[in-house]
């Protein structure tokens, strides 16, 4: 069975004149992100690997998610796939794990994250709000073989 976890990146501040990768969080995006990952780290579940967008908001949530749930950053990678908005990259990404993890999670952006959401998991959901993490199961052990799987979790900070 393989699991990926997509996180997508805090709520980010449009009031600094920076490039869209430069682009912080929000004071809201930095308490919604510890709120999803106290939530999430509940679970249990373990972890194999960590991937992040470079994107400096996408990077950021990444540091608090995984600092507020204990894992090791020498198991965390930056991948440029993952500055993605289609889902074209993040799926082709994900379709490209190295079978000796089972699960991992990924932090990025929408519409990417939304759409992975829905043509992989079993469950519509309208739009994965920010710091909103969607837990996605596969009957597989071979990540190239990933189809649709079934969505296992939803956390979202309004629920929380």
């Amino acid at each position: 069975m393989k699991t990926v976890i997509l996180v997508r990146h805090g709520k980010s501040s449009w009031e600094y004149n920076v490039s869209d990768r430069d682009r912080p969080l929000m004071e809201r995006g930095i308490k919604d992100v510890n709120k999803v990952a106290k939530e999430f780290s509940s679970n249990l579940i373990h972890i194999d690997a960590a991937y992040s967008s470079p994107a400096n908001r996408a990077l950021h949530t990444a540091m608090i998610f995984l600092r507020a749930i204990n894992f090791p950053f020498t198991k965390f990678e930056l991948s440029n796939e993952l500055y993605d908005f289609s889902g074209e990259d993040v799926y082709r990404f994900i379709k490209g794990l190295n079978n000796d993890k089972d699960t991992v999670v990924i932090f990025g952006h929408n519409e990417a994250f939304t759409h992975i959401a829905n043509s992989l998991g079993n469950m519509y959901i309208d739009n994965v709000p920010t710091s909103g993490l969607v837990q996605l199961k596969f009957d597989t052990n071979d990540w190239s073989a990933v189809t649709k799987g079934i969505t296992a979790q939803t956390l979202f900070p309004k629920q929380l």
